[in-house]
């Protein structure tokens, strides 16, 4: 029998877009999900409760209780919540956390599509400029993806800045450049209509999201998901940064000459300026 989130995504497509949006909601709190009732839940995705009801229904729910009880027999068998147990019986969760850790780059590596991800290493190549978004947790996870492609070639640039605001950085924007949107969950507001900005002013955009983001996905170019999956509360962003780890490699052989040379260069001005160890 297929699990909650497998049943949203294979039915995305065929929702109405008020079911979409009880969907994106879902997506993005489905840790959170067993605490709501149907009337929370509803408010909180501002939709009506049978907007809900409709939605579980053609889920295969007989009600909105029968997922909840689905979901509170998962977590009851060992699904993402620790305990008391855990915390003394330390390799139990350790073996967890692995088998989780390793479920999750099993599942982006096989659900990559070999064509799309040959076509933004070659855009990440070719591209005069590339900007890379990200905010809250997606932050990190966009800086060592600049980090990473800095070292293979130039005008990589991170936005936003610091206390700064997106739309003075991209009003210099064109279909020239690329822009890598980090867009994983718990994503601001801002994601979407940035997104749809980009779509309308043809810019060519890659998003790097969760697989059940298929509503973030849809305003895109390009897709590629790393699941955050992990034992309890906190995602895990070891598939996104193995998946950055790739892309970054990819883009240093498809230029090898030019990106050995730069790298050369950086090495020279490490040693010029003193900056790092040499050990």
């Amino acid at each position: 029998m297929k699990q909650l989130d497998e049943r949203l995504r294979s039915h995305y497509p065929q929702l109405s877009p008020q079911e979409q949006r009880v969907s994106d909601f879902v997506f993005d709190h489905f840790d959170d999900l067993i605490s709501y009732n149907s009337a929370e839940l509803a408010r909180l995705s501002g939709v009506s409760k049978a907007t809900v009801s409709r939605l579980f229904k053609r889920l295969g729910y007989e009600k909105y209780k029968d997922m909840r009880d689905e979901l509170r027999t998962l977590r009851q068998s060992g699904m993402p919540l620790t305990d008391n147990r855990d915390a003394v019986q330390g390799n139990t969760l350790l073996a967890r956390h692995y088998k989780q850790e390793m479920a999750n780059l099993t599942q982006w590596v096989n659900s990559v599509d070999a064509a799309q991800f040959s076509e933004v290493v070659q855009q990440l190549v070719s591209k005069k400029r590339i900007f890379i978004i990200g905010m809250r947790n997606a932050y990190p996870v966009a800086l060592h993806f600049r980090q990473q492609l800095l070292q293979a070639r130039s005008g990589i640039r991170l936005l936003p800045q610091p206390g700064q605001t997106l739309s003075e950085e991209l009003a210099g924007v064109t279909p020239d450049d690329m822009v890598v949107v980090m867009a994983f969950r718990r994503r601001p507001r801002i994601i979407k209509p940035l997104l749809q900005q980009l779509q309308n002013d043809k810019i060519p955009t890659l998003v790097m999201c969760e697989p059940q983001a298929q509503a973030v996905m849809a305003l895109a170019r390009w897709q590629l998901c790393a699941p955050l999956d992990s034992v309890s509360a906190f995602d895990s962003y070891a598939s996104a940064n193995s998946l950055i780890n790739l892309l970054a490699n990819a883009v240093l052989h498809e230029s090898l000459s030019e990106g050995r040379q730069r790298i050369h260069q950086i090495a020279d001005l490490y040693r010029h300026l003193d900056e790092l160890e040499q050990r």
